[in-house]
């Protein structure tokens, strides 16, 4: 192949060096009190959370520009500390609202008390606030709210009498058991699942 007879890629070579420029790795700004606002803001309108779950997404974002950018960690601490106070006085983060609200939800989804309590408690929950989150649950239909999530759970995962075969042996039972066992079920809620009429 002689000179100037070479396959044209059809890619100018300045784009081509600006977009594998583009494809690297990003290097993340420096914090500033302004962006750690920024970004909690941002956060709040995708996820509801708690307090401390929300200090540490920033501080994650702090150590994430500290690798790349000379930083004052007590500084960094120090806004994350006022902007999350300052969230938490306007009420824009309330760790009541939110353990009331990821309570229910988990609850519909089929997660046990157990479970719910755990992940609460992940996310900086204090104790009184998920135990007042737990108690609330079930007091608008007064139904034991474990046993609606244990029902929940079985038709998800298709076991007990939500079964699309509706075979029932030891082995199975026993199975589906240890099954509801794993996600935070007592016993006598498995058990009160398992003995239930066929629902398929």
């Amino acid at each position: 192949m002689t000179p100037g007879n070479e396959p044209d890629s059809g890619q100018d070579p300045a784009a081509a060096k600006a977009k594998s420029r583009k494809t690297g790795p990003k290097i993340p700004r420096k914090v500033t009190a302004d962006r750690l606002r920024n970004i909690a803001l941002y956060h709040l309108e995708r996820y509801a959370t708690s307090a401390d779950n929300l200090r540490q997404v920033l501080y994650r974002r702090v150590l994430k520009a500290a690798r790349h950018h000379e930083t004052d960690m007590d500084q960094a601490r120090a806004w994350i500390d006022d902007i999350v106070g300052g969230l938490v006085r306007a009420r824009a983060v309330d760790d009541r609202s939110y353990a009331d609200g990821k309570a229910r939800s988990m609850s519909r989804r089929g997660q046990s008390k157990r479970k719910i309590q755990a992940y609460l408690a992940s996310k900086g929950v204090d104790r009184d606030t998920i135990d007042a989150a737990l108690s609330a649950l079930g007091e608008d239909d007064g139904n034991d709210p474990d046993l609606d999530a244990a029902h929940a759970y079985a038709r998800r995962r298709r076991i007990g009498p939500y079964r699309r075969d509706q075979e029932s042996t030891p082995d199975l039972r026993q199975k589906d058991l240890a099954t509801l066992a794993r996600a935070g079920f007592s016993y006598d809620i498995a058990r009160q699942v398992l003995d239930a009429d066929p629902q398929v």
